[in-house]
Order: C-alpha cells, then structure tokens, then sequence
C-alpha cells in the first residue's frame, strides 16, 4: 500500500486536488496531476538530502501547499512524517526534536527564528533558492520552503508498504508530563475512508475545508486525506481566523462541506450574521461538545445540521452523527461502523483490533528506534482494550461527552496538559508555585485558569503582573496554553502525598 501511488497517481491528473488561499490574497488551484509531480520531485529532493525509509521528517509549515507536497513526499517514499503546527514555542520543538529524532526539518522561512531559539543550528544559514543543500555538522538539516529547488528534482518511484510500517507521528497534550509522540502506522492512512464516507461525507468533484491549522491530529486526516479518498478536493486557507472573512470565504469559493471546531462555529454564531450558503451541504464539528443553542442558531439560518464527532490523538476518528439521522443537540454521535465500544465505570473503551485508525504505540514505550534508526515495535492495538480517559454516557445508542477523566484542558477544541503551563509558569522568577485547570467559558467551552503561588519578594498581585505572567507563558510554550485567567493564592491544595488537589481548585 501507499497512499501516493493509490490515491494521488491514479486520480485523473486535472481533477482539482487544492485550492490555495495564501496570507498574500493570491489564490491558486493544483491539479491532482501537479500534486503528483511535485511531490514526486519533492521526494527526490528529500531523498538528496539523506531522507531514507523510516527516517523521521519533520515539517514546520502553516496551511500552505507545500505541507500537504512535503505529506505526500513522506508517504510517497516511507518516510515518517512529524507535523508540527506554527504556534509552537522553541521549548515545544525542542522536547519534539529531541523524542522523534528526525532526519530533516522543513520548515517556512517565517518559523527560522523560533527553530534557532530552539537550538536548531541549521536553521543558522538559508541556502540560496533552488540549492539543495544543507551545513554540514549542523544537529539537523533544515530545508525551507518556499525554494523552488525543492520542487525541480529527479522524481522517486513510490514504494510498496506494509499496513504495519510507520506513518506519521504527532503529539498528545499531556496530562501530568511532558506530551507523549504517538506514532500511526499506514493502515491509519487508509483507514481513514471509515469517517470519510461515514462522517464527513465530502462526495466527488465537491470543495471540502477541514480549518484546522496543520500539525494537529485532525488537520491532515480531515485537511486533505479525507477529502481525497473520496474524491473531493481540500481547501488551504493560511491565515488566521477572522469570522466576517469565514462566511465570505464560504460563499465566494463555493465550500461544500465545512469542518470547525466548535469555538469556530460558536463565535460566527455570536459575531457574525448568519445566511444561507447556496453550496453548501453538510457541516462537521469534533473536539469538544456543541451547545445547543449554537446548534440551533446554525440550523434555522442555514437549514443544515451540525454533526457531531468524536475521536483521539491515539485512535482517529471513532463516533459520529450518521448521515441517515437527525443529530442530537450534544451527542457525539454514534460509533462508526464496526467500531466496538464499551462503557465500563462511565469511561468510554474501545477495541483496538476494530479501529482501523488506531496507533501503533507511544515513543518510548510501545515503540523505540535502535542506534540505526530502525523501528522496533509492539503494536498496542493487540494489548487489549483501550480506556479513553474520557466520561461518557449512553442513551439509545448515541453517546455524550461527560467531561474527561484526567486533568486536560479542552479549550476551543485545543487539549492542553496543565503541566506544561505549569512549568512555563514557574519558569518566572516571581512564581513559587502554579496549578493550572479549567474555568468554564461561554465562547471556548473552558479556558486556562491557572492559580499561582508568589516567591517572598516578589511583586504584590496586580493585573500588570497577570499580563506579565501571561506573556511570559506564551514566549515559552505554544500561545493558545496560556491562562485567560490568573489567581493568586498564599498556597495550594494538596494531598497528604503533596499532589495538587486540582478538583478543589476547579471547585473554587
């Protein structure tokens, strides 16, 4: 199997595979039949540089074509891709660098800084457009884009692979450590035509945009490779969100199916005027429950359903509203077809062997690499059932997220570990102590609030010092972490072992 050569190299080469929508205002459509030339040169590129099968590459690019070209080069060739997305800070891409290992990063020009903050010394000397090249004795090559180079190299045939080879790697949040790599294997590639012909369900010759930035879980799977497998064709819009720009983009480009998180939907419900959209068909939200009022907003003015999903880093898309019922204001859907569920102590589990998305293993655990490079690994999908971690109930069939059953923060979609704005925060010279939990929020479903214990001599509490430890998290951690809200406390709850009681914290 590979995913290139099935998908890519057989669609008919004018069929419309991309529509760019740059930061520029320029706008650009690529045919399947460029998509398939490109990123086989890409991949000769790649392979020039000393990317090898099973070598990890690791891209730092927004939602630009040149992501989905360098995607599609890994697959091409057996390389394991690692999407990383922009808003990571230089402690982010070091704690990834330093658990995938990769071979070659290629990043935008825009993110050197933060690689070189992040002591990436390749990223020291950009190579002049169109020479492929990289310094030598750097810790890691760093290609950027955009360089036509990259784009004008001898094409690689695609090879043949195996269902169980590694894929793709990405990143959990976290919950009391640091985030966890979790790699996907190539059955998660096609595995994922379960959700795409019963969830998503963007039909042939359509125009599906699936908004989420790349590097996230849900932004490769539902970005392009959903779309494609069923033969539609993917959006790429590499800008930030501004909801007046959303409906005019849905109108203008004619967006047949439409997938946001919930924040999105519910902050064009509340800022925006809501109409009609003459081509679109069908709207999909995961990531965290939709309200029902915003439901209901969305219906009456467009006339369409929002469905539900629902699913993890570790396993892919798993529930979904069906295409044949109604949703239900809150559920997450109902199991996909052939995914078997169970509800044991209120915590939703799965059978692995039934998940054709699920992950091979954690880096460092179930999966390790030897002094070669060589992948060793111990499938976890044949380890038995899978706990979620996350509280749901049952009614007839449909299932409704009751909240998680760790210490995540789910935040527009986000799940952000409390460690990690933990130790941002303590990292400031005034902070003794931090607990950082969910606070409830109208537009985002929770935020980060985070409580923290001053150092003696440390500045009285103040809003300038609130802004300041704000800031301060966001220059060291990924920007969408940092508590919208800050307490402060003489001390913190804790138990008789000395953990943070962060229960009564969400209480108070």
């Amino acid at each position: 199997m590979n995913f290139a050569a099935e998908i890519v190299d057989t669609a008919p080469p004018d069929r419309l595979a991309l529509l760019e929508l740059a930061r520029d205002g320029t706008r650009r459509e690529w045919s399947f039949g460029e998509v398939a030339q490109s990123s086989a040169a890409l991949a000769g590129s790649l392979h020039a540089l000393g990317v090898r099968r099973g070598d990890v590459v690791m891209t730092l690019i927004g939602n630009r074509p040149e992501w989905v070209l360098t995607m599609i080069a890994c697959f091409r060739i057996g390389a394991v891709v690692l999407p990383c997305t922009e808003q990571l800070r230089a402690k982010d891409l070091r704690l990834r660098i330093a658990v995938a290992r990769p071979t070659l990063i290629v990043a935008d020009r825009r993110n050197r800084e933060e690689l070189l903050a992040a002591g990436v010394s390749g990223a020291a000397e950009v190579p002049p457009a169109g020479e492929l090249r990289s310094d030598a004795g750097t810790d890691v090559p760093v290609a950027f884009i955009p360089d036509p180079g990259l784009l004008a190299a001898p094409p690689v045939p695609a090879v043949a692979l195996g269902a169980q080879e590694p894929c793709l790697i990405t990143f959990t949040s976290g919950t009391a450590g640091e985030p966890k790599a979790v790699l996907h294997a190539q059955r998660y590639l096609a595995g994922q035509r379960l959700q795409a012909s019963g969830w998503l369900d963007a039909r042939p010759g359509e125009l599906c945009w699936c908004t989420a930035s790349s590097g996230w879980s849900k932004s490769a799977r539902n970005v392009f490779i959903a779309p494609w497998l069923t033969g539609a064709a993917a959006m790429l819009h590499d800008a930030r969100f501004d909801p007046h720009e959303r409906l005019e983009l849905l109108a203008r480009e004619r967006v047949a199916v439409l997938c946001m998180a919930p924040t999105e939907y519910r902050v064009l419900a509340k800022r925006t005027q809501l109409r009609t959209f003459k081509h679109l068909r069908g709207m999909v939200a995961a990531g965290e429950a939709l309200n029902p009022e915003v439901l209901r907003a969305w219906q009456e003015v467009t006339g369409i359903s929002i469905r539900d999903g629902y699913g993890q880093t570790e396993t892919g898309q798993l529930t979904g509203a069906p295409l044949d019922e109604p949703p239900r204001p809150g559920s997450m859907g109902r199991p996909l077809p052939g995914v078997q569920m169970r509800i044991e102590h209120d915590e939703l589990q799965l059978d692995p062997r039934s998940v054709p998305t699920f992950f091979l293993g954690y880096l460092g655990e179930q999966v390790a690499r030897g002094a070669g490079g060589a992948w060793e690994v111990s499938d976890r999908r044949e380890q038995g059932w899978w706990a979620t971690g996350d509280r749901v109930r049952d009614e007839d069939g449909w299932l409704y997220f009751e909240g998680r059953g760790d210490d995540v923060i789910v935040s527009a979609g986000y799940r952000i570990g409390p460690f990690e704005v933990e130790s941002a925060l303590v990292s400031h010279p005034a902070v003794a102590e931090a607990a950082a939990v969910a606070a409830p929020d109208e537009e985002r479903g929770s935020v980060v609030r985070a409580v923290v214990v001053l150092r003696d001599g440390a500045p009285d509490p103040s809003p300038q010092l609130v802004a300041e430890l704000q800031e301060h998290v966001k220059r060291e951690t990924a920007p969408y972490k940092y508590p919208r809200i800050v307490d402060f406390a003489a001390e913190l709850p804790k138990t008789a072992s000395g953990k943070v009681r962060r229960a009564q914290l969400r209480g108070s």
